[in-house]
Order: C-alpha cells, then sequence, then structure tokens
C-alpha cells in the first residue's frame, strides 16, 4: 500500500479512536451512580488505550490529503473490525470472559446483531448491562456517523465517509448538520420509548436499556429470557411500534417532525414494510395456529407478530422459543430478516428499498416480454421515474448485492453446519447465519458460549460484512490480499 494511502488510513483511524475511547470514557459516569467502583478499572484501560493510540496515529501519521472513495471504504471495514476490539475487553476484565466470547458480544453490540455470548444478562453488574445497551445505540446510527459528528471535516470528506457506512440520506444540504439532526431526532425517539415502556410496566431501568435497543434495533436486554421473562403482553404490544420506528428512515420523521404525519404513508419504503409486516404476520400466525393447537390464540397472535416485526426490523427480540417453532415458520422469519428494514433507519438486511427495485425489476422485465418490442416501458419507484441508465445502474448493484449476500451466507451456513452441536437441523443453522448476517439476533439456540470457536468466529464475520452491506468488507479484503489500494 503507498504510504499517502497509508497515512490517510492511520490519521483517521487515529480520529476514530480517539472519538470512541472518549466516548467510552463517559460510560464510567454509570459504575459511579451504582457504586459499582470496581468496574471503573474495567472502563478505564481500554478507554485511555484508544484515546492514547489514537492521538498516536494522527500524529505520526499527519496528513492533509483529501479522502477518496476508496479510503473511506477501508476506513469504515476497519473501524467496524478495531471498535469492537477495544469494548471487548471490558468484558474480558470485568466479565471474565474468554477473548472470543468477548469479541463476539462486542461485535454483536456495534452491529446491532443482538446475538449474545451472555446466558445471564440479569446477573451482569449495572455497568455492563448499560455497556452493552449503549453499544447497540450508538451502533445502529454507525461508528463512522459518531467520528464525524464530533470530528469537523471539509464536507466532500464527511459525506464519503458517511456514505461508506451505508448512509444516502440528507435532510440538509451540509452533511454535518444532517448528523445533528439525525442524533436530535434519535435521542428524542429513544426518550419517548423510554417513556412509553416505563408507563405499560416496565421497571425504569429496563426500560432504559429496553429503549436504548428497541429504537436502535439491536436486541439486547437485561433479562435472561429477553421480552418473554416479564410475561407482559402490554409490553410486547408497545415494542412493536418503537421496533417499527427505529426501522424507519430518519429523513422520513424528520419529515414527520416539520411537515405532516402523512409522511409515514406517503414514503414508499414505509408503506411496502407495512404491507410485508401485514403479509408476514399473517403468514407466520396461520402457520403457528396450525403447528401449536394448543396455543392460546391472543399468545399465538401477539407472538406471531412481535416475532415477526423482530425479525424484519432486525431487531432481535424474543418472545417465543422459536427453536421449537416449525421449518415453515423458521422460513419466514429468513426471508423477513433478509429484507431487513428501511434503508437509512437502524435496522440491518438487505433493505426495504432494494426489495423494491427488486420486485419492480421483475415486473419490467416481465412486462417487456409481454409487450412489443418497440414499446416504451417506464420503471417507476413512487413518484420517480428513471432514466434507462439509472434503471440499469440500480438494478445491477441490487443484484450484485444480493449475490454476494447469498454466497456468504452460504459460506456460513457451511462452516456452522460443521461444528453446530446436535439437534439442530438445517434450517436452524440457516436462521442463526441469516439472523447473524442480517444484524438481527434472533437465535434458535445455537448461539452460546459452548458453541465451538469455528463457529463464534464465522458469525462474527458474518455480522461485520451484513452491518457494513458487503462492499466495504469485500473491497478491504481485496486490497489485503493485493496489498494495494487500486
Amino acid at each position: 500500500m503507498p504510504s499517502r494511502d497509508f497515512a490517510i488510513l492511520c490519521h483517521n483511524i487515529g480520529d476514530l479512536l480517539v472519538v470512541l475511547g472518549g466516548v467510552l470514557l463517559s460510560v464510567i459516569v454509570v459504575p459511579l451512580i451504582f457504586r459499582e467502583y470496581s468496574m471503573i478499572p474495567g472502563l478505564l484501560i481500554p478507554a485511555s488505550a484508544s484515546v492514547l493510540l489514537g492521538f498516536c496515529l494522527k500524529y505520526l501519521f499527519k496528513t492533509d490529503d483529501v479522502l477518496e472513495t476508496r479510503h473511506t471504504m477501508v476506513i469504515a471495514a476497519l473501524g467496524w473490525l478495531i471498535v469492537p476490539l477495544f469494548y471487548a475487553i471490558p468484558f474480558v476484565i470485568l466479565a471474565r470472559m474468554p477473548f472470543v466470547d468477548a469479541y463476539f458480544e462486542s461485535m454483536s453490540g456495534w452491529t446491532g446483531t443482538g446475538l449474545t455470548m451472555i446466558a445471564h444478562p440479569s446477573e451482569l453488574t449495572h455497568t455492563l448491562q448499560f455497556l452493552r445497551s449503549f453499544m447497540q445505540w450508538l451502533g445502529g446510527v454507525g461508528v463512522i456517523v459518531l467520528m464525524i459528528s464530533i470530528i469537523t471535516r471539509p464536507g466532500t470528506c464527511m459525506y464519503a465517509l458517511y456514505h461508506a457506512e451505508g448512509r444516502d440520506e440528507k435532510t440538509t444540504p451540509r452533511i454535518i448538520d444532517t448528523i445533528r439532526i439525525i442524533w436530535r431526532i434519535y435521542l428524542a425517539l429513544t426518550v419517548i420509548a423510554i417513556g412509553l415502556l416505563w408507563v405499560v410496566g416496565m421497571p425504569i431501568w429496563d426500560a432504559i436499556n429496553c429503549a436504548m435497543t428497541g429504537i436502535g434495533t439491536g436486541g439486547f436486554t437485561v433479562t435472561d429470557g429477553s421480552i418473554g421473562e416479564y410475561h407482559s403482553m402490554a409490553i410486547e404490544i408497545a415494542l412493536i411500534p418503537i421496533m417499527l420506528i427505529g426501522a424507519i428512515p430518519f429523513l422520513v420523521h424528520y419529515k414527520v417532525i416539520t411537515r405532516r404525519m402523512s409522511s409515514y404513508l406517503g414514503d414508499i419504503q414505509c408503506r411496502a414494510i407495512l404491507v410485508m409486516v401485514l403479509i408476514g404476520s399473517i403468514a407466520l400466525l396461520l402457520e403457528n395456529m396450525v403447528s401449536m393447537k394448543n396455543e392460546n390464540l391472543m399468545v399465538c397472535l401477539v407472538d406471531s407478530i412481535f416475532q415477526f416485526v423482530s425479525a424484519i426490523t432486525c431487531t432481535g427480540f424474543k418472545t417465543a422459543d422459536i427453536h421449537r417453532w416449525t421449518p415453515t415458520a423458521h422460513i419466514i422469519l429468513i426471508i423477513a430478516m433478509i429484507a431487513g428494514g428501511t434503508a437509512g433507519s437502524t435496522s440491518g438486511g438487505i433493505k426495504t428499498m432494494r426489495v423494491i427495485m427488486m420486485v419492480k425489476g421483475v415486473g419490467w422485465w416481465l412486462k417487456k416480454i409481454a409487450l412489443p418490442k418497440e414499446a416504451v416501458i417506464p420503471f417507476r419507484i413512487g413518484k420517480r421515474t428513471l432514466t434507462e441508465d439509472h434503471k440499469n445502474a440500480e438494478l445491477e448493484e441490487v443484484s450484485l448485492l444480493l449475490n454476494l449476500w447469498i454466497v456468504f451466507l452460504l459460506v456460513g451456513v457451511v462452516v456452522l453446519l460443521r461444528v453446530v452441536p446436535a439437534g439442530f437441523n438445517l434450517d436452524d443453522v440457516i436462521l442463526e447465519v441469516a439472523s447473524a448476517q442480517s444484524n438481527a439476533g434472533l437465535s434458535t439456540g445455537i448461539t452460546t458460549a459452548s458453541l465451538p470457536a469455528a463457529g463464534k468466529i464465522v458469525l462474527i464475520f458474518n455480522m461485520w460484512i451484513g452491518r457494513l452491506e458487503i462492499i466495504p468488507a469485500v473491497f478491504l479484503l481485496r486490497t489485503l490480499l493485493v496489498r494495494e489500494i487500486t
């Protein structure tokens, strides 16, 4: 790799480490409040190391060179590997977890996945409970977005970094203003969610943590049995809109705040995800009604709707033992997780807009076959009519991403099949890998501390590439293989 490129990467990674180290230092407030003073060194050590290393990189590799797309993709990909490394240290020191398990927990937290190596979250200290939730809350917006919301850069550089994390939405011409608006909306929605959960009966500490991971579509909880531990239909019903709100674009929330409520139904992605929730919930309900004949109808209804919303928003909250569900029910959940939430939100998956593009593309192709060759067939997405070149570029990008998504999914399935304990079927394994790569967090029980290291590593890899929407991860892997940025 040329020295100029290396200096650019090191300088920007240094910025990232300084910001994330400072954020970790802020968590020390929690052990001070709860008098868990023994927790402070476990936070102070990695936070100080992150800040110190960050400043070293910044000043050893000073550069005024402008970031290019190739740099931003590598920075994003490396950032999502390095940041969980430092945030894994508190789990090693304070929870005495093996490093692989701690790194898994940290990666799951930052990517908003929710798969966990911790069997009993309720036994953790308040400090570690909050750290898990805080990672998911921050990770919902993105580590790069967090960095550029604090560090001022030229506008073109900031937008390049912003775009590298899979974001394109802009509420204002200046990207820094857009990011600040996103943070204000995110914080306001979190506060509202905390209030709603507290009103319906959730203890205030639980409400704070669940609101952070619900709006961040992460899925960590402070209970051992996820949301099912509360045995409260009111809490489950309250969490459904919270998860959906987290899966709706920030741009749409902004339009609702500044203009009118009808912006939710006016957005093509919002309409699409609501239709998918309606159809998917009905399908899952019918399947569960047939397979669980002795189940209470109301419980079956709420569980089916809740788990489908949890899957399609890629939140990962659980109210039922989905391992007991049929392969057909698993397939429904897998499809929901792969589709995911909307672009410009905190959720994962391939995103609703790409699903819309695929459906529209198939419809356009069928019309082209049926109609005469000279017929002009417009390609419309919502109120927009795409030009031929624009349409081809969009469909090519969607096809490429979907193909890569399937390839990495199959790689994960093959590896996990080799190491998964007895008692799990193929559909269980596919669901687990799809859950990791979609950053969803639903589990059939495969993901535990007893899973062999190879299984943990492949799921970490799937979580990483899923959060980056594959392309930056592939670019980094290519860069490392050919030893240069081209």
